[in-house]
C-alpha cells in the first residue's frame, strides 16, 4: 500500500511537472534598432521611387552601409564596457573571498 501511494505521488508530481514548462523567451528589439530600421526602410521607400540610375543606387546603398557602421561601432563600444565591468565583477569577487 505505501509503495501504491508512493508511486502515485510520483506520478503526479512528473504528470505536472510537464505541464509546467517555462514559456518561450519573449524577444525584445534593441531601442536604436528600430530607428534605424525606420530611417533605412523610409530611404530605402524614397530611393525607390527616385532611384533610375545606378549611381544613385550605389549611392545610397553607401549611406546604408555608413548607417551600418555607425550601429556596429556603437555596439563595440558597448561590448567594451560590459568587458570592462565584467572584470570588475570578477575582482570584486575575488577580494571578497579573500577578506
Amino acid at each position: 500500500m505505501r509503495t501504491k501511494s508512493f508511486l502515485l505521488c510520483f506520478l503526479f508530481i512528473a504528470l505536472a511537472s510537464l505541464k509546467a514548462q517555462s514559456p518561450p523567451p519573449i524577444i525584445v528589439q534593441p531601442a536604436n534598432s528600430s530607428a534605424a530600421a525606420t530611417s533605412t526602410s523610409s530611404k530605402m521607400a524614397a530611393a525607390g521611387a527616385d532611384v533610375q540610375s545606378i549611381p544613385a543606387a550605389i549611392k545610397l546603398l553607401e549611406q546604408i552601409k555608413a548607417g551600418n557602421a555607425e550601429v556596429l561601432a556603437k555596439q563595440k563600444a558597448a561590448l567594451e564596457r560590459l568587458d570592462e565591468l565584467q572584470d570588475a565583477a570578477n575582482q570584486l569577487r575575488i577580494f571578497t573571498k579573500r577578506g
